[in-house]
């Protein structure tokens, strides 16, 4: 093959994947809606575990009540024992802060609450292309 075929080649070569780039940044969608909401509970600095005691057994069956209600979908420990991890089936944020208020720990004040809306990861969509346009 000459130089100049070659030269073709690696034109075409970069048209065609600077073309097809362009349509995978048109096509990734902007962030979806929310689906879950993620919190992540701590306990205040300064409070006790002594003080938290007296509190557990309400907040457990309240835990659990708002699991098997479906509100709360996962639960964990964090790893590093400081604290808890709650994926909540809310579409926005202060959905969830109006369900993890009705916990005892909250009420008492004795907790920090961070939360976070999660969604689909929306950059999959760019991976199957356009919607197939029906007959």
């Amino acid at each position: 093959m000459n130089n100049s075929w070659k030269t073709l080649g690696s034109i075409l070569l970069l048209i065609t994947a600077s073309e097809f780039a362009g349509r995978l940044e048109a096509q990734v969608p902007m962030p979806g809606k929310t689906t879950e909401v993620m919190v992540v509970m701590t306990i205040k600095p300064g409070i006790e575990r002594a003080q938290l005691s007296k509190f557990m057994p309400d907040e457990v069956r309240s835990t659990v009540r708002l699991y098997l209600d479906g509100k709360i979908r996962q639960w964990y420990s964090r790893a590093d024992g400081k604290g808890v991890v709650f994926i909540l089936n809310a579409t926005s944020a202060a959905e969830a802060q109006a369900t993890m208020e009705t916990l005892p720990l909250a009420k008492a004040n004795v907790v920090n609450e961070d939360y976070v809306e999660l969604a689909p990861l929306a950059p999959l969509a760019a991976l199957i292309g356009p919607p197939a346009l029906k007959p």
